[in-house]
């Protein structure tokens, strides 16, 4: 049995475990766990400072999560997509491979609560199925691989599905999508990017919600695989409580780059059943973007997305730096506030410029001065 094996068998696990360690009620404890399990490393749980802080409050199970009308089971109607038990397809060119029940840790907020934790939902036997669905649809050119966390396969279960994707003509990335270099660290050793070598272009999208969780022994694991050639992007949540803060979100963003991950994605949460106690208001990503763009670093700017509920996919969302559109101009603001001119070009000889609307209602956060001037 590998290292992190050991590490992962360290695991609060049980409610008693849980109620002891946090100082819980037995009992609520209890009635969480028959809704989502629960399961946090010992690295991770050391990170925790005190109740109810940010790593806390990913993590520990709350009674919050039993409230009614909290959500829905699948808003992301993700069971609506799936032609086989272990594929989502969604969007023409990409699908989402899922081939892990187990994750090192369990997010209280996860999208796919009716699923992860459960064998007979994410299944291995499911896996050739996938694979045999992929092989038939040569439009797919993508594939994320997904879970539950594909890192908690072993190497050499996790290599069968790279090799066996990698053999097919028509695809040509693969995505891993972890979040073990969060929870569990130590999972990312020199064998296993040795073996996740072989299956370039190969890239990882980690999750990190707060700066806190990179530590030393993250920025170990991330750099082993930005050595390795996988580029790495993170995608982040947007909780109450956790990174609902411009400024700890930019130091996020920014501590991050240190570490050669690119952020990516902040997602709205979804609106998933008992987790109404972590979720935000969108105008608090705006905010944050506001906060970020312009101020530092563009690299350090990710999108901020909604995955729509229905299925809709993922809809980026901006601030309104766009004031108005006409035929002559665009008028802009930038990240001060300061309003400035771009000239259109002329329209051909007899070619009647296209009509572009105008946007009535921009979004101006409270904490950025109008302008008194606008600077063409």
């Amino acid at each position: 049995m590998d290292d992190w094996q050991n590490l992962l068998k360290g695991s609060l696990t049980k409610p008693e475990e849980i109620a002891e360690r946090f100082d819980l009620d037995i009992e609520d404890v209890k009635k969480v766990a028959k809704n989502f399990k629960f399961r946090i490393t010992p690295y991770y749980a050391n990170l925790i400072k005190e109740k109810g802080d940010p790593i806390y409050r990913q993590i520990v199970p709350d009674t919050a999560e039993l409230a009614e009308n909290s959500g829905i089971t699948d808003p992301l109607n993700e069971d609506e997509d799936s032609p086989v038990p272990s594929i989502v397809h969604r969007y023409p060119d990409r699908v989402l491979f899922l081939v892990s029940h187990s994750c090192a840790s369990y997010c209280r907020f996860c999208t796919r609560k009716r699923k992860v934790g459960d064998p007979s939902k994410i299944n291995p036997r499911y896996i050739e199925e996938g694979l045999a669905y992929i092989r038939q649809h040569t439009e797919i050119r993508d594939v994320i691989i997904s879970g539950g966390d594909p890192l908690m396969l072993s190497d050499n279960k996790l290599e069968y599905v790279l090799k066996s994707l990698r053999a097919i003509e028509h695809i040509q990335i693969l995505r891993i999508g972890s979040r073990v270099p969060c929870f569990l660290p130590q999972r990312i050793t020199p064998k296993l990017v040795k073996m996740l070598q072989r299956y370039h272009p190969l890239y990882m999208n980690v999750h990190f919600n707060h700066p806190d969780e990179i530590t030393g022994e993250a920025a170990r694991a991330l750099n082993l695989l930005a050595n390795a050639g996988i580029p790495l992007g993170n995608q982040t949540v947007l909780l109450k409580g956790v990174n609902d803060d411009p400024e700890v979100m930019k130091r996020l963003m920014q501590k991050l780059l240190t570490v050669r991950v690119r952020p990516y994605y902040i997602y709205q949460a979804d609106y998933v059943k008992g987790t109404e106690y972590l979720r935000t208001k969108v105008s608090k990503g705006l905010e944050i973007i506001e906060a970020i763009r312009g101020w530092t670093s563009g690299l350090a700017v990710p999108q901020f997305v909604i995955d729509a509920p229905g299925g809709g996919g993922k809809i980026p969302l901006l601030p309104a730096y766009v004031q108005s559109i006409d035929d002559d101009k665009v008028v802009l603001r930038n990240y001060r506030g300061e309003l400035f001119v771009y000239p259109q070009v002329e329209s051909p000889d007899n070619q009647a410029p296209a009509r572009l609307p105008v946007r009535q209602a921009p979004y101006k956060p409270e904490f950025i001065a109008e302008p008194e001037e606008m600077i063409c």
